[in-house]
This record gives C-alpha cells, sequence and structure tokens, in this order.
C-alpha cells in the first residue's frame, strides 16, 4: 500500500517511527514532512499528504500533530478524504468498518509510540463493513461534491 505522511514539529518523532514501521511491513512511504522538531505549521504539511489521498496518488494517509484535532480538520478539507482523529485501537477500527476512512490523524501528545503502531497497524488492515455504512459514505461523498451549493430542499439521496 502507498501511505503519505505529514506531521508539524509536534508529531516529528512519532511519524519517524510510523515510517520506520510501515517500511518494514512493505508498504511504499510518501513522506510530506516535516523533517525537524523546528516549530513550523501543520497545514504546511498535512494538505500536501491528505491531497495525495484525494487525488489518488496515494492509497491512504496518516497524518500527526501535537493532538491530531487541527491536523484533521486540515485534512478533511481536501475533496475525497474522509480523515479521523484516534486515540485508542477501537476508533481506528471504527473509523475504518464504518465510516471508510482513508485518512487516519493521531495526536503525538496523546498516545504513546506503541498504541499509535497497533492502532496504525489495525486501521491498515481492517476492512470496510459495507451494508448500511455505504448509504452514510455515500452520503459523505454527496456532501462533498456540492458543499458550497445551496442547501437541498430535499434529504440527501436514500439510495
Amino acid at each position: 500500500m502507498k501511505i503519505a505522511l505529514g506531521t508539524d514539529h509536534a508529531g516529528y518523532e512519532l511519524k519517524e517511527r510510523v515510517k520506520r514501521h510501515l517500511v518494514g511491513k512493505g508498504h511504499e512511504v510518501k513522506d510530506f514532512g516535516t523533517h525537524s522538531t523546528e516549530a513550523c505549521d501543520y497545514p504546511d504539511f498535512i494538505y500536501p499528504a491528505a491531497r495525495a489521498v484525494g487525488l489518488g496518488e496515494c492509497d491512504r494517509a496518516i497524518v500527526m500533530g501535537g493532538s491530531g484535532n487541527g491536523e484533521t480538520i486540515v485534512a478533511n478539507k481536501v475533496r475525497g478524504v474522509r480523515c479521523a482523529v484516534c486515540w485508542n485501537k477501537e476508533l481506528a477500527r471504527l473509523s475504518r468498518a464504518h465510516n471508510d476512512a482513508n485518512v487516519i490523524s493521531i495526536g503525538a501528545r496523546t498516545v504513546s509510540v506503541e498504541l499509535a503502531l497497533k492502532m496504525v497497524d489495525l486501521w491498515l488492515t481492517t476492512p470496510f463493513d459495507g451494508g448500511r455504512h455505504t448509504r452514510r459514505v455515500q452520503k459523505i461523498a454527496e456532501i462533498d461534491q456540492c458543499s458550497l451549493e445551496p442547501l437541498p430542499t430535499q434529504e440527501l439521496s436514500t439510495k
């Protein structure tokens, strides 16, 4: 699998550990930075990583920062991206199984490296459940396509 990585200074050390872990498991990694612990702005690195998923250049992305919250907000600005901030294994699993998340956001200041690696492994191997969740993910995709258009007078499709 081709996986994009992006982080700010707060997540730099975690990113490096995740990168080594992924490469060791045979994944191709595209590292969008940052490349040091020098203070920087997370949108500069998260947006390109998420965009690589939105454009289909990477299968998935893992973004990191201090809390993971700002990183999630940035990633979800990219059309086609469904990013979930996760701080335990169950959230990582559910983000794939129920939401078909293609980007995960992890707060380097909120979880241990060991837990982060377990979450990444679980997230990468958990399939989308489909079923009733397919309809919901489709509604998210519809919103993504028309997010700045006037609200429809009826509900999103019930297909």
